[in-house]
C-alpha cells in the first residue's frame, strides 16, 4: 500500500523557514549580498534539519509550477515558443508575440503574472540549487547518521540539483555551476559549458542511481526514488551522447522495478464536472490524469508525483481557467447577433440551465493560452483521417472536447440547446431589414483565445471551493475550500519512459526498434496506426500527444536539437545539424537554425506575418530564442568577472572564459573576489 510522504505537514514548516533564510530574499543569486549564502551551522547538522532540506527540495519542485497566478501559469511559458502553444491573452497590455523582439537581456522576461515567468525560471533554478546545495554541505556535518542513510540523503540531493540544472542549463545555455555553500563572498561566478554541467550531472545521477533506494523499499511516495534517478539519468545519457547507457537503463526501468502502463481503468472514477452536460466514460487514460488516482496503489505507470493535495503547502493551481479556451468571451455570436450566446452562468442563476452547465464541466476558461492548429489537428490525422478512437483525442469517451460540442446556453439565444457554430449558416436581418449576419461570417473575432478545443483528460481537476459555493460561475482548478482539490501532477512517468528509449535506439540507428516503443504507448491510447518506422518527428509528436502538460516542452525540444547534432541523425525533413553551429544561429528567417526552430517555425505561426484575432498579432521567434538570455542584472551584479551570454544577444562575446570541465569549475568555487 502506498502512503503519502506528509513530512512537510509534521513541523517542518518552522525548519523550512529557516532554509529559506539561506537563499536570501531575492531570487537571484547574483543580485543578494553573498554573505546571504552563509549557513546556520545549527539548523543542518542534525538529521531533522536535513529531513526539513529535503522536504523544501520536493516541495520546489511543486514551486517551479505553480505560483499561485490566475491567469498566466508559469508552465505556459515553456510551450509559448514551441510547435505546440501560443500566447493568447489577447487583452494584455503586453501582448506575448513578437519574442524575436521583446526578450532581451535588460527586457521581457517577467517573473510570473499575465506575460511570462522566464525570470521566475532563472530564479527557481537557483533556489533549488541553494536547497540541494544546503544537504551536500552538510550531510557530513551530523553527528552518528549512518552511512547508508547518509548516501541516501545525498543522493536525493544529487536529484534535486541535476533536476534544477537539466533544466536551467537546457533553457539558459551556459550558467555557473554552484555546488556547495559558499564560505566566503563570492561575486566571480565563471559560466561553465553546457557539456561539462551535464558530465557532472551523469556523474552525480549514477551515485544517486546507486544509493538512493527504490521505490518499493521507501514505504511512502511524495520523495525523491531510485526510479526517478533513473529516469533523470536516461535524459542526461542522451544528451552527452550515451545512448546505449541511456537504452540500458530505460529497458531496466521498464521491466525490473514493478512498473508497467496502465491499461485498464483503476483507482477512483471522477465523473466530469457535470455528467448531465458532458458524460465521460470511464477509460484509462481519463483516469490515469486524475489527481487521486496519480497516487493511488494500484497505479504502476507513476515514478514520482508531485504531492499537491493536502491543506498545508497547497499551492492554487487553476490549470482550468489559464490554460484552456475563452468559450464564455463575450465577442462570440450566435448566428443571429447575439453576443454571449453561452455563459458561465452560477447554479443560482435563473439563466442556468444543469443540461448546459459548461462552466463546472469545462472550468471556467480565459484563454491565456492556446494549442497550435499542430497540437489540435495535425497530429491527429493519418493519410488524409483523423484519429477520433485514440483516447487523447476521444470526443466520444468525453476526453477531448471540440467548440463545435459545446451547445449555446443563453435562454435568449434563438439557438439555446443547438451545438455552437463557427461561421454563419444563413444571412440574418433584423426587423428592419438591415443585414446583421451575412453567410458565412466569422462569429468569434478572436479565434486565438476563444475557438480552439479542449483536451479535458489533462486540464479538468474538481474545483472544490467553487463547488462548495451555489453562487460560484469561476471553476478554476485546485482550489481550497472546505476541501482541498486534488490538484496531484506527475514528475514523472512511465509512458516518458517508453519514449525516451525510443530516442536513444533512433540515435542508435535503429529507427525500427524505436517504433516498437512509440507503439506501446499508442496501443494504450487505442491508436489507430502503428509505425514500422519512425523520424524524431514522429518521436516528438508522439510526446506532444502522451505528455502535454506534463513535459517541459521548449527545453525538451532543445534538449533533442542538441542530441540530433551530436548523433548525427537527420530530422523528418531529411536536415542533419552541425554540433558547432545547432545552438549559434540568429535571425528570423525561414532557413537554417536548429531543430527547435524548425518545428517552431514550420508546425506553428510564428515567423509567416502578421495576423488579425480581435486586433493585430505578429508572434514571431529568433533562432536564438533556442536559449533564453542570461539576465543582465545577474551579470553587471557579478562584478568579480564576466558571465557569458548567449549567442545573439546583446552581450554575447565568445572571447568570454568559461569553463569547459566541471571538475576545474568546482575547485574556482573555493576562490573569492
Amino acid at each position: 500500500m502506498k502512503t503519502i510522504n506528509t513530512i512537510f505537514t509534521k513541523g517542518c514548516m518552522v525548519l523550512a523557514s529557516a532554509a529559506l533564510l539561506t537563499t536570501g530574499c531575492t531570487d537571484d543569486f547574483l543580485k543578494q549580498d553573498p554573505l546571504s549564502f552563509y549557513n546556520p551551522e545549527n539548523t543542518y547538522t542534525t538529521e531533522s534539519g536535513l529531513q526539513a532540506a529535503i522536504a523544501m527540495c520536493d516541495y520546489g519542485l511543486k514551486e517551479m509550477l505553480m505560483d499561485g497566478n490566475g491567469n498566466v501559469l508559469p508552465m505556459a511559458s515553456l510551450y509559448f515558443m514551441t510547435d505546440l502553444g501560443l500566447y493568447a491573452k489577447t487583452d494584455a497590455g503586453d501582448m506575448q508575440d513578437d519574442f524575436a523582439n521583446k526578450i532581451t537581456p535588460t527586457s521581457g522576461m517577467k517573473g510570473g503574472g499575465d506575460e511570462n515567468a522566464m525570470q521566475r525560471f532563472w530564479d527557481r533554478t537557483w533556489n533549488s540549487v541553494t536547497f540541494a546545495n544546503t544537504i551536500i554541505s552538510n550531510v557530513d556535518k551530523v553527528e552518528g547518521l549512518d552511512p547508508t542513510l547518509r548516501d541516501e540523503y545525498l543522493g536525493r540531493a544529487y536529484f534535486h540539483r541535476a533536476y534544477a540544472y537539466y533544466h536551467g542549463v537546457l533553457l539558459f545555455g551556459d550558467i555557473p555551476l554552484i555546488t556547495k555553500l559558499i564560505e566566503v563572498p563570492k561575486q566571480n561566478y565563471k559560466s561553465t559549458s553546457k557539456e561539462a554541467i551535464f558530465k557532472m550531472l551523469v556523474h552525480d545521477l549514477e551515485f544517486a542511481v546507486e544509493h538512493v533506494p527504490p521505490q518499493k523499499e521507501i514505504g511512502y511516495i511524495g520523495t525523491v526514488n531510485q526510479e526517478a534517478c533513473m529516469q533523470l539519468l536516461i535524459k542526461c545519457y542522451l544528451v552527452v551522447g550515451e545512448y546505449a547507457k541511456a537504452e540500458a537503463m530505460a529497458t531496466d526501468l521498464i521491466n525490473n522495478h514493478g512498473l508497467a502502463l496502465m491499461k485498464a481503468p483503476f483507482g477512483t472514477n471522477v465523473p466530469s464536472g457535470n455528467p448531465e452536460t458532458w458524460p465521460v466514460e470511464r477509460n484509462v487514460i481519463w483516469d490515469l490524469h486524475r489527481g487521486v488516482n496519480i497516487t493511488d496503489a494500484s497505479n504502476t505507470e507513476m515514478i514520482m508525483p508531485i504531492l499537491n493535495y493536502y491543506s498545508e503547502g497547497f499551492i492554487s493551481y487553476p490549470l482550468m481557467r489559464a490554460m484552456t479556451v475563452h468559450w464564455s468571451n463575450g465577442i462570440i455570436r450566435d448566428p443571429h447577433n447575439l453576443g454571449s450566446p453561452t455563459y458561465n452562468y452560477s447554479r443560482e442563476d435563473s439563466k442556468y440551465d444543469a443540461d448546459l452547465d459548461w462552466v463546472r464541466a469545462l472550468g471556467r476558461g480565459i484563454g491565456c493560452f492556446r494549442t497550435s492548429y499542430h497540437y489540435n489537428q495535425t497530429i491527429w490525422n493519418y493519410d488524409g483521417e483523423t484519429d477520433w478512437q485514440d483516447l487523447r483525442h476521444n470526443r466520444q469517451k468525453g476526453n477531448w472536447v471540440e467548440m463545435t460540442d459545446l451547445k449555446y446556453n443563453n435562454p435568449e439565444s434563438d439557438f439555446n440547446g443547438q451545438n455552437m457554430m463557427l461561421y454563419a449558416p444563413d444571412d440574418y436581418y433584423d426587423e428592419d431589414g438591415k443585414l446583421l449576419v451575412k453567410k458565412g461570417d466569422l462569429l468569434c473575432s478572436d479565434t486565438i483565445r476563444s475557438w480552439f478545443p479542449t483536451p479535458l483528460y489533462k486540464v479538468y481537476i474538481l474545483d472544490q471551493s467553487a463547488e462548495e459555493n451555489m453562487n460560484a460561475n469561476q471553476f478554476n482548478g485546485a482550489t481550497k475550500g472546505k476541501n482541498v482539490s486534488n490538484g496531484n501532477l506527475y514528475l514523472f512517468r512511465l509512458a516518458e519512459t517508453y519514449l525516451l528509449r525510443a530516442e536513444a535506439k533512433f540515435y542508435q540507428g535503429n529507427a525500427t526498434g524505436a517504433a516498437e516503443d512509440v507503439n506501446e504507448i499508442r496501443r494504450r491510447a487505442n491508436a489507430k496506426k502503428m509505425f514500422t518506422t519512425v523520424t524524431i518527428g514522429d518521436i516528438c509528436d508522439e510526446r506532444a500527444r502522451e505528455l502535454y502538460l506534463e513535459e517541459w516542452r521548449q527545453p525538451e525540444l532543445v534538449r533533442i536539437s542538441w542530441c540530433l547534432a551530436k548523433s548525427g541523425q537527420p530530422d523528418e525533413w531529411g536536415d542533419t545539424y552541425d554540433l558547432a553551429t545547432w545552438d549559434k544561429q540568429s535571425g528570423t528567417d525561414l532557413n537554417g537554425g536548429s531543430y527547435w526552430y524548425k518545428r517552431t517555425t514550420r508546425y506553428n505561426i510564428f515567423n509567416h506575418g502578421s495576423i488579425i484575432s480581435n486586433k493585430e498579432l505578429n508572434y514571431r521567434v529568433d533562432k536564438r530564442n533556442l536559449f533564453w538570455p542570461v539576465p543582465n542584472s545577474a551579470i553587471t551584479a557579478n562584478i568579480g568577472a564576466p558571465l557569458r551570454q548567449n549567442y545573439g544577444y546583446d552581450g554575447y562575446d565568445d572571447s568570454v572564459f568559461m569553463f569547459d570541465n566541471w571538475e576545474d569549475a568546482v575547485a574556482d568555487e573555493e576562490t573569492a573576489n
